[in-house]
């Protein structure tokens, strides 16, 4: 018989061992990320192309100068550009591989990033602390309330990625609907900002995206 003086070390017990076991999942899971995205970045080319996305180079007029974060920054491209373009530039990603090429990119580009491994899975923005916060081809939902936080007043986050209906009428990106974006929820996300720009479409019948320019 359970001694009932002592259920509440068995109970203390019993949570510890289900968060030890769930922290070594996420850990896992972290890991096997990190892995998967160092093999794919592990080559010459840059498999992105050095190039910006194509959303942030035609608006990059509309976006406050000042400090810009990139998240999930990739080989770098994008905050490339950005330095390219004024910003004081942090970025991050969590392959190694990756930050190395884009630190490489901003050297043969003459400007200065800081580019830095992150797990967003468990990184914390800095909250109050960026005129823009870019975010492509990446959708981590836990995140949307740090970025919002992030943002000092009047600053803005460019944000592009694939909705669902890629599945049926694009090529590439996520076969997982959980990194897809549902109908209008990009926008539903940053509701109380406001919207400078929205839009869902399907480009050149190679994929559906959402993009978004919202201001805090």
């Amino acid at each position: 018989m359970l001694n009932k003086n002592k259920l509440p070390y068995f109970i203390g017990v019993f949570f510890f061992l289900i968060n030890v076991r769930f922290c070594t999942s996420v850990l896992f899971a972290s890991e096997q990320n990190k892995l998967f995205w160092d093999k794919r970045y592990r080559t010459e080319e840059y498999i992105f192309g050095k190039e910006p996305v194509a959303f942030l180079k035609e608006h990059i007029s509309l976006l406050p100068k000042g400090k810009a974060l990139d998240l999930a920054t990739g080989e770098g491209r994008n905050a490339v550009f950005l330095a390219e373009n004024g910003f004081e530039v942090d970025c991050c990603d969590v392959s190694e591989i990756a930050i190395e090429k884009a630190k490489n990119l901003a050297k043969q580009n003459n400007v200065r990033i800081n580019a830095f491994v992150a797990d967003l899975e468990v990184y914390k923005l800095p909250k109050n602390s960026y005129d823009v916060i870019s975010c492509f081809y990446y959708l981590q939902r836990d995140i949307i309330p740090q970025i919002k936080d992030a943002l000092k007043t009047g600053g803005m986050i460019i944000y592009e990625t694939f909705t669902i209906e890629n599945l049926e009428r694009g090529f590439g990106g996520p076969k997982n609907r959980d990194y897809l974006l549902r109908p209008n929820e990009l926008l539903e996300c940053f509701r109380e900002f406001k919207i400078i720009y929205y839009r869902e479409l399907v480009v050149d019948n190679k994929k559906a995206i959402a993009s978004l320019i919202a201001e805090k």
